[in-house]
């Protein structure tokens, strides 16, 4: 009997010794994206007066005039957002389901309806601003590529627009009215 309670003891050693908590290290998980391209295929989804129509086009940071201008299908400038201009700037993600699982789902077949099961991620840039021109605010909506240059192009619009990050978004928050 003296030998079991030895073997255990033994045994449950080392479990007890490892099973302490332990110091965790410190690792970086927060790092900086990559700097973004200077322009990048870009969809409008819509929210600029006068703009309805979703096209797809190029968006591209105009340093010399400080804005993030817009460009069409066919290379012509639709709009721009003067850097002044920008008030939040965020990224929003959204799970759909393919069309490729919407072709599956409707196929009258035993199990088809698993295809609703195929989603795929889209990568928005949600840009709110006051615009000078007709004094009114405003909302931009523009699908990209994928969430690297999502979250570059969010940094890189944010540098260069002097906004604060706060959580995944970025703002320019309000200046305090001083009265003399």
């Amino acid at each position: 009997m003296k030998k079991i309670f030895l073997a255990a003891a033994l045994f449950a050693l080392p479990v007890l010794a490892y099973g302490q908590p332990r110091q965790m290290a410190k690792t970086s998980t927060d790092t900086k994206p990559s700097p973004a391209p200077a322009s990048f295929e870009a969809k409008y989804e819509g929210g600029m007066y006068g703009f309805s129509k979703k096209t797809v086009g190029t968006l591209k940071f105009d340093d010399a005039n400080s804005r993030i201008v817009f460009y069409g299908e066919d290379k012509k400038e639709m709009f721009g957002v003067p850097y002044s201009a920008l008030l939040v700037i965020y990224p929003q993600s959204q799970s759909v389901t393919s069309t490729t699982g919407n072709v599956v789902k409707n196929i009258p077949l035993p199990g088809a309806a698993l295809g609703g099961f195929i989603k795929e991620k889209r990568s928005y840039l949600v840009i709110n601003f006051d615009d000078p021109d007709v004094d009114a605010r405003g909302t931009v909506n523009f699908k990209l590529d994928s969430k690297e240059l999502l979250d570059s192009v969010l940094d890189t619009l944010a540098s260069k627009a002097g906004l604060e990050q706060r959580g995944d978004a970025y703002y320019r928050p309000r200046r305090a009215k001083t009265t003399s």
